[in-house]
């Protein structure tokens, strides 16, 4: 019985919790105590039945008392005690296995204590049951209720062959099996690539019409970052297509096949009445072949099987196909989970062309989720940025409100944009500002010189500026350096007068207007007061 599992003072602290500290639940009690969940159950049923509803009418009770109180011998008239009636353990097993029905342990001790009033109390016949189990065979049939599980595994397929050099390539055939009916899927994929194996998983819950709860596939690292005999971990886009369609991945335990016998099975039938059937076929598509192989699959699903009677496909209409759950309004488009950290540019790298994130999350850790058409970026869970995705290598997608203040200026900062400040001044300030960046060989290189004239204005006033501007015009001096010392000594008034050069001189009439420009702008040039 439970107190030869567990000692009594365990006991009375199971009962303490729950009845004292109101702690509910067998699986918060037991992990506080140090057994089981089912363990922690059955004594508080016991109680219950033993009349012990509160922690006033445990307390007091020595462990003898408790258990003597729990676990009372039944005797009969003589004061002997007397043998209860054994139920059928295997009877009961099957009953509480079978897949047509949410049978449960509890129920099956109640059909039992009817036909038995005499019969063991439940927390003794759930003892009684476990302890029987313990003593079979390790090794013992699956039973699967319908809709709970679908198991998936990869195997060899068939050859592709090049049509143009007639090459060969092996293909990977992915199967899977529902675990209550075996109705099996089956289909070719180039290889056994994340992309192959979520579009294999998509077209199989098309072809059972719905979805298990659970999906359990084999250890290959498509769908497993971290094999783990107790907790192996799905890469990130496998659990997010299984959020997608409302299953659980549940993969198999390392080196436990029993754990997919289903799909081990799936995987033999498959081999036996698809590719071997196919074998002498020659294909040069992959639609092709799965064409060929979608003929098989729905005769195979229609054989029926020895053991039951019935077809594969009788026993999903039967069980699997009214349990599982619907299929989302969309199939789940692929996407590539990648880690990263966000440049101190404040830009992300994929596939060589460079995204944009938040400046503030420099340096941080970020997540891309990448599809054929969109570029997410996460941190923390909360999406900070989407981009169109782009394939051109070596370009840069940037969000202006991913800059900080002062490279975001500098980014607005474009050349009919810099003469469009220069013409809020006046018009000979525009075109002033315009032959500054004419004059260079990239109007970018003449940015500083020409916002420089603008902010002259600050000093100045637009009146003298716009004066000193034409004057630059007029004598083709278009320098911020010019201007400003043309500012400088006020000189922007005066006015200019170029003699006209010799007839035997023309030819050099650029070089003297430059010359006589430098001497207009000079720092030391004396004008007409000084002399008087």
């Amino acid at each position: 019985m439970v107190a030869e599992r567990l000692a009594v003072r365990k006991i009375k602290e199971v009962l303490r919790l729950a009845y004292e500290c109101g702690v509910e639940g067998g699986r918060t009690i037991g992990l506080a105590v140090g057994c089981g969940k089912t363990t922690a159950n059955d004594i508080l049923r016991a109680a219950r039945a033993a009349g012990l509803k509160n922690w006033g009418d445990v307390a007091p009770l020595s462990e003898g008392e408790l258990e003597a109180k729990l676990y009372p011998p039944s005797t009969n008239a003589a004061g002997q005690k007397q043998s209860k009636p054994v139920p059928d353990w295997a009877l009961i097993h099957r009953e509480l296995h079978r897949s047509d029905h949410q049978m449960t342990l509890a129920l099956l001790w109640t059909e039992y204590k009817t036909q038995h009033a005499d019969g063991y109390q439940y927390a003794h016949f759930s003892e009684l049951y476990r302890r029987w189990l313990g003593t079979v065979t390790r090794v013992m049939r699956q039973e699967h209720r319908g809709g709970e599980k679908a198991f998936v595994d990869y195997c060899d397929g068939l050859e592709l062959t090049d049509a143009v050099s007639g090459k060969k390539a092996k293909t990977q055939l992915f199967v899977g099996a529902l675990g209550a009916s075996s109705y099996t899927f089956a289909t070719a994929s180039a290889s056994q690539k994340i992309e192959d194996w979520i579009a294999s998983h998509c077209r199989m819950y098309e072809y059972f019409g719905g979805v298990p709860s659970i999906t359990v596939p084999d250890n290959l690292r498509s769908g497993v970052n971290k094999p783990d005999r107790y907790e192996a971990e799905p890469n990130s886009t496998y659990q997010e297509m299984a959020k997608h369609y409302g299953t659980c991945i549940i993969p198999a335990r390392v080196r436990k096949p029993r754990d997919k016998a289903k799909a081990e099975a799936a995987v033999l039938v498959a081999q036996r009445w698809i590719l071997a059937v196919l074998r002498q076929r020659t294909f040069y598509s992959l639609a092709e072949m799965n064409e060929a192989i979608a003929e098989l699959l729905a005769k195979l699903n229609d054989r029926k099987m020895k053991h039951f009677d019935k077809s594969r496909r009788e026993l999903w209409e039967m069980l699997d196909r009214p349990a599982l759950s619907a299929l989302p309004a969309r199939r789940y488009e692929f996407a590539t989970w990648k880690k990263v950290r966000l440049n101190i540019d404040y830009h992300v790298d994929y596939q060589h062309h460079h995204y944009s994130a938040p400046h503030t999350l420099a340096k941080e850790e970020l997540w891309l989720r990448v599809t054929n058409w969109v570029v997410e970026i996460f941190h923390k869970g909360k999406r900070v940025a989407s981009h169109t995705r782009s394939y051109a290598p070596y370009k840069m997608t940037t969000i202006a409100e991913h800059m900080p203040s002062s490279h975001r200026a500098h980014a607005e900062w474009t050349p009919s944009r810099v003469i469009q400040w220069g013409q809020t001044i006046g018009a000979n300030t525009g075109r002033l500002v315009e032959q500054v960046l004419a004059r260079k060989p990239h109007p970018e290189q003449g940015f500083r010189s020409a916002l420089g004239i603008i902010r002259l204005a600050e000093d100045c006033g637009v009146e003298r500026l716009e004066k000193a501007a034409a004057k630059s015009l007029s004598i083709g001096s278009a320098s911020y350096q010019g201007v400003k010392r043309m500012l400088k000594n006020r000189m922007e008034g005066t006015a200019v007068e170029i003699a006209a050069p010799a007839r035997s001189v023309v030819s050099q009439d650029n070089e003297c207007t430059a010359r006589q420009t430098d001497l207009l702008a000079a720092e030391n040039l004396r004008g007409k007061d000084y002399y008087g």
